[in-house]
């Protein structure tokens, strides 16, 4: 470990972690506020506020042109962050509202427009002022243990984005209330009489201090990153508020210390056992990236409520569940509708005779509710029971639409088939009491009554 990880890579470590985490707190709430894009618009539009802030304090005089680490410039960066923030958020309510345009169009000039000037500017006078396009756009977080804070170890920007990740955490302690009323129902927040509007400034210049002061870390072009897949995964994760920011801030903090180590592990076990030997380093600011990207893969996929193959998973259930009902009620009707078990052989060879509905057959019997002879499967007692009440749920739900609906005796038997599977025992109660308890479906055919099992799930 110790050729491996050394005390620099610790605070290049925590310099990203605490940059990612500051980044999340405003993240959650352009995530929620499906403002996601205005996120990204600012972690661009800043760019000309930090490079025209810098110009105006080095050609007034107001720092050397070696001060561009110390306090008094990052005061200054941060001021036109904050400026370029408030003038995107502003610019793009103007053109939205007198352009008569969508708000992701306007978004869209004002996005493009800005970052475009910004990036004439860093071209213009980068040789002049010492200012780095590469460190702008894609951040240089391995160099920021060159700048420390006095004769200590610890790195400016390691305090710069401490000193905002606890600010950030202040405002969300002491606006919770404002942010979460304004972000969820600002209709209910204007009838208060809260500012929707001023919550909306407030935190578009919170979001642009943040980012100026992770600028540096994580550039430009990532900053995006850690600005929204963190709260967007934990979105994916959580279903209250306060989970799902401590889970941004988790998921981002990790993001960073893993994205730090695979930078470092990466070149020689990947690219080494591959020949390249080319290959020395890699950037921490990707690594996280990918870190994050992989985070919320598996959020996307495995989320316990919105993951698509849980969700998938779940659907499955779901569907073989409504087949081993079916499977009751083929055999079911035919008892109903052969004495001498004719139809009912003939249900068994056409329908479950299918791998599917032979897979069902297996389930229903290890569960007691069929079994297996030379004429096919059949239905034991309790099996009888779970028929029963699925057939009168289908038969009352064809009597209720028929009642109701102008609908021909075809279109019944989907509908019901559709429902019968998710009415429980007190709603089949109602729709029996509601149609006066009648004793034929629409068909002609015979409802069942209460079963034993019907009565044990009232009871119960």
């Amino acid at each position: 470990m110790g050729q491996f990880w050394s005390e620099i890579d610790t605070w290049t470590a925590l310099t990203a972690a605490l940059a990612a985490m500051s980044c999340a707190v405003p993240g959650t709430f352009l995530v929620l506020r499906r403002q996601s894009m205005l996120g990204d618009a600012l972690s661009h539009t800043v760019l000309p506020g930090i490079v025209a802030a810098f110009l105006a304090a080095y050609w007034l005089g107001i720092v050397g042109p070696h001060s561009e680490g110390g306090s008094t410039m990052q005061f200054v960066l941060l001021g036109g962050a904050v400026a370029a923030g408030l003038l995107t958020a502003f610019l793009t309510e103007a053109v939205q509202r007198f352009g008569r345009v969508e708000n992701s169009a306007a978004l869209g000039v004002v996005y493009t427009s800005l970052f475009a000037l910004g990036l004439l500017l860093v071209r213009l006078y980068a040789d002049d002022v010492h200012l780095d396009a590469d460190c702008v756009l894609f951040g240089a977080v391995e160099t920021v243990v060159l700048n420390t804070v006095g004769d200590s170890d610890v790195p400016t920007a390691a305090v710069l984005n401490g000193c905002v990740l606890v600010a950030n955490l202040l405002m969300l302690t002491v606006c919770f209330k404002e942010l979460r009323l304004t972000t969820f129902d600002p209709d209910l927040a204007a009838s208060l009489g809260l500012n929707a509007t001023l919550v909306h400034y407030l935190l578009m210049a919170i979001t642009s201090v943040t980012l100026v002061a992770a600028f540096q870390s994580v550039g430009a072009i990532l900053v995006i990153t850690v600005l929204i897949v963190p709260p967007v995964t934990a979105f994916l994760l959580a279903e209250r508020l306060h989970v799902m920011i401590a889970l941004a801030l988790a998921i981002a903090g990790s993001s960073a210390v893993l994205g730090h180590a695979l930078a470092l592990w990466t070149p020689d076990a990947i690219f080494g056992s591959l020949g390249f030997t080319t290959v020395d380093d890699s950037s921490t600011a990707g690594m996280t990236a990918i870190v994050c990207g992989f985070f919320f893969g598996l959020a996307f996929l495995f989320s316990p409520r919105r993951g698509v193959v849980v969700q998938s998973v779940r659907q499955s259930m779901l569907g073989f569940r409504i087949l081993c009902e079916d499977c009751l009620g083929i055999l079911y009707r035919g008892e109903e509708s052969s004495t001498d078990g004719a139809a009912a052989s003939f249900l068994n060879v056409s329908v479950l005779g299918t791998w599917r509905g032979r897979l069902a057959c297996w389930r229903l019997s290890w569960q007691g509710f069929v079994t297996s002879g030379g004429d096919g499967w059949s239905l034991t007692a309790s099996g009888r029971e779970h028929a029963e009440h699925l057939v009168r749920s289908h038969r009352l739900w064809e009597s209720y639409m028929a009642r109701h609906f102008a609908l021909p005796d075809d279109h019944l038997h989907e509908a019901a088939h559709r429902v019968e599977h998710f009415l429980d025992v007190p709603m089949v109660d109602q729709l029996e009491q509601e149609l006066d308890q009648p004793g034929l479906d629409p068909h002609g055919r015979a409802i069942p009554g209460r079963s034993v099992r019907d009565h044990d799930a009232v009871d119960t």
